[in-house]
């Protein structure tokens, strides 16, 4: 008999922005591998995490993603679970729910893929990684992409969360130091490795363990990752979640740069739609300055870091591929992202649920 510990990892009900809550289940097997359809569903406490009211508070955790636990080791996993009401229904935090319902309904010739650029910043109790414990480090220059100990701050920490995030089976394919210093960024999509798909659903599954694992190992460092989309006010670049999606008509040779040209156009035609769901605070981000265009305007352009859409340069030349979203904060919820993507560019149109988040006093 075989003891795994799985740790079961749900989207809370937190407002304005939502974040990640986990507890462990020992399940014994005579498996040497368990898969999704070895564990079961789990209860939990909704009044303790935003999601119920303390005379009704069980709600329930639905394994939909899996990967190995690289912290605890081979036999252990990760499991990202969707909450469900008791009647087995999606809670109205759940997000994902909405996006594989969009999904479903997706032309299968549109084939969308996805890619998310996830920057945060590091901090260390209420100062940013690196950064003086009064006043302000040497201006931005120096420090994107940067090396030395003088203008990287936290590379440890980035170095074991990227093998992390690679032992888990999670589709990461790249990080790097960012504009300001003690801002990182990593990179999950579509790495043309054999058997993976870029799809929006599995993408943003495993943005969400990634996110789970820098928050995990922080801990060994005594490090907080923050996804605030402007950390430090002032004259210093923000974060994102710079977002890039294609269909199979953008990425077809033939059709590339009409279908990419005509993706903007419906971009451009629901700006408004997409920002209420690219992230709170996101007016602080978006002010046309340090790489943003702002907020109440949409701009495109081909290499334009300034836009809200970017055509980059290779897809220009190529003439297909992909477009780039700069307007999203790094605190979006990738579900809500990827599903108004999939909606404005392929078309696919459902009713949308007013939600109401508890407050700490409903909950008790």
């Amino acid at each position: 008999m075989n003891f795994s510990q799985v740790t079961y990892i749900w989207i809370d009900g937190s407002s304005p922005t939502q974040t990640l809550r986990c507890k462990m289940k020992i399940i014994p097997s005579n498996k040497k591998v368990l898969t999704l359809n070895d564990l079961p569903q789990w209860n939990f406490d909704g009044s303790s995490t935003y999601q119920a009211v303390g005379h009704d508070s069980d709600l329930i955790l639905q394994p939909v993603c899996m990967v190995n636990d690289p912290i605890l080791g081979a036999g252990n996993y990760l499991v990202l679970c969707e909450v469900l009401n008791p009647d087995g229904s999606a809670h109205a935090t759940n997000k994902r729910a909405r996006l594989v319902q969009v999904m479903q309904k997706v032309s299968k010739n549109l084939d969308p893929w996805i890619g998310f650029e996830q920057e945060y910043t590091l901090f260390r109790g209420q100062t940013p990684l690196g950064w003086p414990d009064r006043g302000y480090p040497a201006p931005q220059g120096p420090f994107y992409c940067g090396v030395g100990a003088d203008e990287v701050f936290g590379r440890k920490l980035v170095e074991k969360h990227a093998q992390a995030c690679l032992d888990a089976g999670i589709m990461l394919y790249g990080t790097n130091a960012e504009v300001m210093p003690g801002q990182w960024e990593f990179q999950i999509g579509y790495r043309g490795a054999e058997g993976e798909s870029a799809d929006p659903v599995t993408v943003s599954d495993h943005l969400w363990l990634a996110r789970w694992l820098l928050y995990r190992l922080g801990e060994e460092f005594d490090i907080t990752a923050k996804l605030h989309p402007k950390p430090v006010k002032g004259d210093w670049n923000g974060a994102g979640k710079h977002t890039n999606f294609s269909t199979s008509e953008m990425r077809n040779p033939k059709t590339g740069m009409d279908a990419i040209n005509k993706a903007i156009k419906e971009l451009e035609a629901r700006h408004n739609h997409h920002i209420a769901v690219y992230g709170h605070d996101l007016e602080l981000r978006l002010t046309g300055k340090h790489e943003t265009a702002h907020m109440s305007q949409f701009i495109a352009g081909v290499g334009n870091r300034g836009a809200s859409i970017r055509i980059p340069r290779p897809v220009a030349n190529k003439g297909y591929g992909y477009l780039e979203d700069r307007r999203p904060g790094a605190n979006a919820n990738p579900y809500e992202v990827a599903c108004i993507l999939v909606e404005t560019i392929c078309g696919v149109k459902i009713p949308v649920v007013v939600e109401k988040s508890l407050s700490k006093e409903e909950v008790q």
